[in-house]
């Protein structure tokens, strides 16, 4: 068998359609595939965290029910302004009670906060450490919010004539800043 210019030319031309193919249609196809193939992965990504941040909503929005149940709560523990008074009453109710001598009270221009007020209270009492220490647990133990700072206790010692204190031994002079929280009269806000 004897090959002619006209087969080898057909030869030739049969291997280049597939070699062409392959560089011209094949290759660019793939890529093409390839980089759809990515941006599949990339949204599918996206989708999943949308999955995962919608079967949170159910969550977020027991949250925030929780969220607006503690603020109501905290808001019933904030007295009005004038009920600041009965507070401030019972406060010295339980330290009577607990044989408490309050010595100065010295109120503090209220201060200003997000949507209550701080009304500091110097205040000086005198009397036996374990009433002091029942005094500060029933303090704790009221349904409106108060807080103690800037507590300064002297202890009562019997040093003779010149550093006698007034006070009997075993009692304490306790000066500390009692704040009481209260929402503020609604003409003030």
């Amino acid at each position: 068998m004897r090959f002619g210019l006209r087969e080898i030319i057909f030869i030739i031309v049969l291997l280049a359609v597939p070699t062409v193919s392959l560089f011209y249609v094949f290759k660019p196809r793939n890529e093409d595939i390839r980089e759809a193939l990515d941006e599949i992965q990339v949204k599918q990504a996206r989708l999943d965290r949308l999955a995962e941040a919608t079967a949170q909503i159910d969550d977020l929005g027991l949250a925030i029910e929780e969220g607006r149940e503690l603020i109501r709560k905290i808001e019933e523990k904030l007295p009005t302004e004038r009920d600041v008074e009965g507070v401030l009453t019972r406060v010295w109710q339980i330290a009577a009670k607990n044989r408490l001598a309050v010595k100065s009270v010295k109120s503090e221009k209220p201060t200003p906060a997000a949507h209550y007020r701080e009304l500091p209270l110097k205040v000086v009492v005198e009397g036996g450490f374990d009433g002091f220490y029942q005094f500060l647990l029933e303090l704790e133990e009221l349904p409106r919010i108060t807080r103690v700072h800037q507590m300064e206790l002297e202890r009562s010692t019997a040093r003779g004539p010149v550093g006698r204190s007034d006070l009997p031994p075993g009692a304490v002079k306790a000066s500390f800043t009692l704040s009481i929280y209260f929402e503020p009269s609604t003409d003030q806000v």
